[in-house]
């Protein structure tokens, strides 16, 4: 009885939502609008809002006090707001651990307990020692909010150098710890920026920016990377500036090691100038040597990437001539192109990724978006293919040269990441980690399907949800994808994702391209002037899940972020009548000054400029502020973004909040949650289930989903 009342009262209170949502009005903070334009080749744009670029003013920061008054006053008026959030809460609360990696005789791996605001690095001795904690993140700050960002072992284990990012911002201090002793050295190196840490001798190689102007560290557009080694013990201001190039200072610089340090490596690459490859280059420490020599001089379209070394000679990973990817064998003695052997030639499927360890090659290849693992020898000759759990996504592999077994995590949408060790003698894999979490994958099913393009290219799109679906246009659903900077959407699970399955709601994944997929060729299908094809194939999505019943219009939402916030920005422009609420992440909002802010010119070789004419015209006819339409009812539409988001700054979403809540029409809410202490994405555990709660509840609301099971009602 008790369970039917609970029913009955939901279904009330559903009624009662749906009804306020209907006559709902919004009291938008007022935004003045300035007069300001610019002219690009002859065509004045307006740009009203242009001072809420200051992130810093008094004006500024008004207005973002006034806008998270509105949303959350919004949020909170949701009943079951907070039974959401402690469902996620209770679903992520079990133990995550890493797959473990060696150094020496101890073992080293991340574990968080649960709710722990930030993984803990833990190490034993061989893998049945006792774990003991060597560096605890979560005590980095009192809120929890600086990431662990940086972890690299000197090559003897003596030593550990860590970054930390404080409050989610790209920027990392670097710190040494003596981990025998767990002795925090006074090492302090700042500014350091696009950079990890690797290893020589008692030092390291980092990457870093010179420092930025005090107030706008968040702002400033980022340039003159360059290449430091420091030695473990001396102050920042004794260390050797490795290289820079003040000619071109939009160039990111970047040194890494061989596992036995004999040679460092120099990556360098400028997608300022729209150029998609990287030039890199080496030096023999065994010789002594100082300068650099060129394994590829000039950067260009192609990827290159150092494998390992065999003896005096490198195994590189490139797409030239190749645009699924393949391995050469690079020998310095005849460095010319024509004498590069083909170790692993190109094949149908795409090279997703290369490791060595115990002196084989691990090797996963994408087929159709689901991994494919093998192992060769260093030659290229075939040892044997790892068999997996099923279609999903693989990862790991990697080693060191005396390792008798590697690790790998796999995943799938219903199938948790779990840890398997590989032993490379016997050929076989055997469970090594499983997590214990509150989902039953019995319940649930996910499909592949192929649906066609506006072009008719078939795009593959995975849909998941509850067993015994019916297919009658009803299911609310949320449609997601990237499409970009040939990223690629893997299958994987997402303890965040089951509050929505839960509710008998459909999740969908779109392989638009622009990502990596399918190699090259499917990133370069849209890019810069071809980018509509990526817009194109994720309305195409939409109206496939429609047209097979999945769902409706009123019934699909669709999310992304960063570049698929961008996504997310445009289609809503271009077809605001295909969907029902709108979810939209960090993103680039204003393709006319992307490039003006922190590192946005290193997205110019994935969207062009409008310093560029021709750019510019494409540009204009899509970037999301700029063609929003005075007096249409769009969908309705949930904003985030970060105030210490220093990659895709808050900007792009002021600017874009501002322009919606002037033009739309309707009742529909758009609005804006701006997270504090946070960056591109949530900072710590806390914040990423208070961000998925406010999304989950604003698209129940906007679905017309009220939750009905005891764990989110409270009842029993």
């Amino acid at each position: 009885m008790k369970r039917k009342n609970t029913v009955l009262v939901l279904l009330m209170v559903a009624a009662l939502c749906a009804m306020a949502v209907a006559q709902e009005k919004f009291n938008y903070p007022r935004t003045a609008k300035g007069s300001h334009t610019d002219d690009y080749h002859g065509t004045t744009v307006a740009d009203p809002y242009r001072w809420l670029e200051d992130d810093n003013s008094p004006e500024t920061t008004k207005w973002v006090e006034e806008q998270n008054r509105v949303t959350f006053a919004y949020l909170e008026k949701i009943p079951y707001r907070q039974a959401i959030k402690e469902r996620l809460e209770k679903l992520y609360n079990y133990p995550k651990i890493g797959a473990p990696f060696r150094r020496g005789e101890y073992y080293y791996f991340s574990k968080n307990d649960g709710l722990q605001n930030q993984s803990v690095i833990y190490r034993q001795k061989g893998l049945e020692g006792t774990p003991e904690v060597l560096l605890d993140p979560n005590k980095f700050s009192a809120d929890g909010t600086s990431v662990l960002s940086t972890f690299s072992l000197s090559k003897d284990g003596k030593y550990v150098v860590y970054g930390i990012s404080k409050g989610g911002s790209d920027w990392r201090e670097l710190h040494v710890m003596e981990v025998a002793t767990r002795k925090a050295l006074p090492d302090l190196v700042k500014w350091v920026k696009v950079s990890g840490a690797s290893w020589q001798g008692d030092g390291f190689y980092y990457s870093r920016y010179p420092e930025p102007e005090k107030g706008k560290e968040l702002s400033t557009k980022n340039e003159n990377h360059q290449v430091y080694y420091h030695k473990v013990g001396t102050p920042q201001s004794a260390d050797e500036l490795v290289y820079e190039d003040r000619a071109n200072p939009l160039r990111f610089h970047n040194a890494f090691t061989n596992e036995g340090e004999r040679f460092a490596f120099l990556n360098i690459s400028d997608r300022s100038k729209g150029k998609k490859g990287n030039a890199i280059f080496y030096r023999d420490n065994l010789k002594g040597e100082k300068t650099f020599t060129p394994i590829v001089a000039e950067v260009g379209d192609y990827n290159f990437g150092v494998v390992d070394n065999v003896g005096d000679k490198f195994l590189l990973f490139t797409n030239k001539n190749a645009p699924n990817g393949k391995v050469v064998l690079f020998d310095p003695q005849n460095p010319e192109e024509k004498n590069w052997k083909d170790v692993l030639p190109e094949k149908p499927e795409t090279l997703q990724n290369v490791t060595t360890a115990g002196g084989k090659m691990f090797v996963t290849y994408l087929k159709d978006v689901t991994t494919r693992a093998y192992v060769y020898s260093l030659a290229g000759k075939l040892y044997t293919e790892v068999a997996l759990p099923g279609p999903g996504t693989a990862g790991g592999f990697g080693g060191n040269r005396d390792d008798k077994f590697v690790f790998y995590n796999f995943t799938s949408f219903i199938y948790p990441g779990t840890i398997f060790k590989y032993d490379i003698a016997t050929k076989k894999s055997a469970l090594f980690r499983a997590p214990q979490i509150d989902f039953n994958s019995a319940d649930y099913e996910t499909r592949q399907v192929f649906y066609p393009g506006k072009d008719g290219t078939k795009v593959p799109m995975f849909i998941t949800h509850r067993k015994g679906l019916k297919l009658d246009g009803s299911n609310p659903t949320l449609l997601y994808a990237y499409g970009g900077f040939n990223i690629s959407q893997r299958p994987g699970f997402n303890v965040m994702l089951l509050p929505f399955l839960e509710q008998g709601g459909v999740y969908a994944l779109a392989n638009i391209r622009g990502g990596g997929e399918y190699g090259e060729k499917w990133h370069e299908a849209a890019v810069k002037e071809k980018r509509q094809t990526a817009f194109d194939d994720f309305i195409a999505a939409g109206e496939y899940l429609i047209a097979a019943k999945y769902t409706s219009s009123q019934k699909l939402a669709i999310r992304g972020g960063s570049n698929g916030g961008l996504l997310m920005g445009v289609v809503m422009n271009q077809r605001p009548e295909l969907f029902k609420a709108v979810i939209t992440q960090a993103g680039v909002m204003d393709m006319l000054r992307f490039h003006k802010f922190t590192i946005g010119w290193n997205w110019i070789a994935e969207f062009g400029s409008s310093d560029n004419a021709a750019d510019f015209k494409y540009l204009y006819a899509y970037s999301p502020v700029h063609n929003i339409k005075q007096g249409v009812k769009y969908p309705a539409t949930l904003i985030t973004t970060a105030d210490h988001d220093d990659r895709v700054v808050p900007a792009h979403s002021f600017k874009y909040a501002a322009m919606l809540q002037e033009k739309n029409a309707g009742n529909n809410p758009m609005l804006i949650r701006i997270e504090t202490k946070s960056g591109h994405g949530a900072s710590n555990t806390a914040k990423n289930i208070e961000i998925m709660a406010d999304i989950y509840a604003f698209l129940f609301r906007n679905l017309g989903i009220t939750p009905h099971y005891g764990e989110m009602t409270g009842s029993k």
